[in-house]
């Protein structure tokens, strides 16, 4: 039942912000150039240009971390709530410089900083650096300070420049973006690309040297943006560490071949009678995995119908007609119904579009993906299983490594409603993370790929500190 979990369970609602960011952050207080970030990093500030960038606003921080932008106006809080465990702790003590602004773009869906402008970005500098920079592209449909929790607090805290981006638009109206289907998803790629290499630049500009590692890391949909950049871009990279990325194929799976099941069946388990056996079967049959039927009621409401019809929207706007991303919620039967939705009978125009943002498996850089088995989002069986085939039928096993972590799930704040059944995801990216330093600087190959299997005994302060990925 999910009643008595319902204070936890609304931390967990933000995490349906991974579609929709309404907040936007203050903008940009002004910092003493002399004082705030220590001398060294505040002296060169003043040089400091991001390439190709149509606006950018410099400060030097006491602290580049959540610990000190939340009250200095240098994140959104609202663009990472709901991404991350409530009990998890948060580094401090990196001062250094944070580079806020937006390379030039036609669309207006990021409001922050008051800016209206899309392709925006954010460049974090701190004054001790380990030589190393990791990018990152937000999950969802989010902006550009999404990984500041997740990600970017203990990548600092470790010594990396960091740098993240938009990926070019946001929100649930995503799609407005571009002249043609997929056009607005295959700018979020080249979004990545693009800031990656102005970050290569701007770290090159402060500490006198460029990066010697490059990493590529991100959730959900950043992780898509990982395995992209690795199949399409190597050379930008030493590597990547890909969070239950978001499978995109021509033929399928993808997001249009599972979604409309579970909306059509869903209903009819929750409501229970003679009908909800078969319903929970032609649940399982589309890839929802057995035992996450308490997950069910949380995604249906939050996650599964305003994500297929989004996507949907994206990459076939003709399926609705005049409407634009469907019909709420909608039975099956009610006429251009995403929950009657059939991704094989449709044009080939729809897969034209796929093929714009589809993933090959050909990877040129190590990667390491992580995936819980508990997705219900992006189910385990439709998505990173299948990339792990990929990989190996492209011939490039040999640079991947794949960790299914079970009970995991798609948004870890579900972990606080669930702490009995479900593992947090982020101490296994943080175990990957550490493994593929060890792969790309010292040649260590990480442990063979695996199931991890949860605890049955750990208790909740163990499965947010602990991923062993080797047995």
């Amino acid at each position: 039942m999910l009643l008595p979990r319902i204070t936890t369970l609304r931390r967990a609602v933000a995490a349906a912000a991974a579609l929709v960011t309404l907040a936007a952050v203050p903008a940009a207080a002004a910092q003493d150039p002399n004082g705030a970030g220590g001398a060294a990093s505040c002296a060169r500030l003043r040089w400091l240009r991001v390439p190709g960038a149509e606006r950018q606003e410099e400060a030097c921080l006491a602290e580049l971390t959540t610990a000190g932008t939340v009250a200095s106006g240098h994140t959104d809080p609202a663009d990472w709530a709901g991404l991350t465990p409530a009990g998890l702790s948060v580094p401090s003590g990196v001062p250094g410089i944070q580079i806020d602004g937006y390379f030039p773009d036609t669309s207006t869906t990021n409001t922050n900083h008051g800016w209206q402008h899309d392709a925006q970005f954010v460049i974090r500098l701190p004054d001790r650096w380990n030589g190393g920079l990791v990018v990152a592209g937000s999950p969802g449909v989010r902006e550009q300070y999404a990984n500041d929790r997740a990600i970017g607090d203990w990548v600092l805290a470790r010594g990396y420049a960091f740098a993240s981006t938009d990926k070019g638009n946001t929100g649930a109206a995503f799609h407005r973006d571009g002249r043609a289907p997929g056009d607005a998803i295959a700018e979020w790629n080249r979004r990545v690309t693009q800031l990656t290499r102005a970050a290569r630049a701007v770290v090159a500009q402060r500490y006198l040297r460029p990066p010697a590692r490059t990493l590529a890391t991100g959730m959900s949909n950043g992780g898509y943006l990982v395995r992209w950049q690795l199949e399409n871009h190597p050379e930008l990279y030493d590597g990547g560490v890909d969070w239950e990325g978001t499978l995109w194929r021509e033929e399928g799976p993808n997001l249009l071949t599972f979604l409309p099941p579970a909306l059509a069946a869903y209903p009819a388990y929750a409501a229970g009678g003679e009908g909800a056996e078969q319903a929970r079967r032609r649940m399982t049959a589309a890839g929802f995995p057995a035992g996450s039927e308490f997950l069910w009621p949380f995604h249906h409401q939050y996650y599964w119908d305003l994500t297929q019809r989004i996507y949907r929207e994206e990459l076939d706007p003709d399926f609705d007609g005049a409407l634009e991303a469907g019909r709420p919620f909608c039975a099956p039967g009610t006429p251009v119904c995403d929950a009657d939705y059939d991704y094989a009978s449709r044009p080939d125009g729809v897969r034209e579009a796929v093929s714009k943002i589809a993933l090959t498996g050909r990877i040129g850089k190590p990667l390491i993906t992580v995936h819980g088995t508990l997705d219900v989002l992006l189910p385990i069986s439709r998505d990173s299983d299948v990339y792990a085939r990929m990989v190996a039928d492209a011939g490039r096993g040999r640079l991947f490594r794949y960790y299914r972590v079970e009970g995991g799930t798609h948004v870890d704040s579900l972990f606080d409603a669930f702490p009995d059944r479900l593992r947090p995801l982020l101490p296994c990216h943080r175990a990957a993370f550490t493994a593929l330093e060890d792969w790309t600087g010292r040649g260590v190959q990480p442990p063979p790929g695996r199931t991890i299997p949860r605890p049955a005994s750990a208790g909740p302060e163990e499965l947010l500190t602990s991923c062993p990925l080797a047995p």
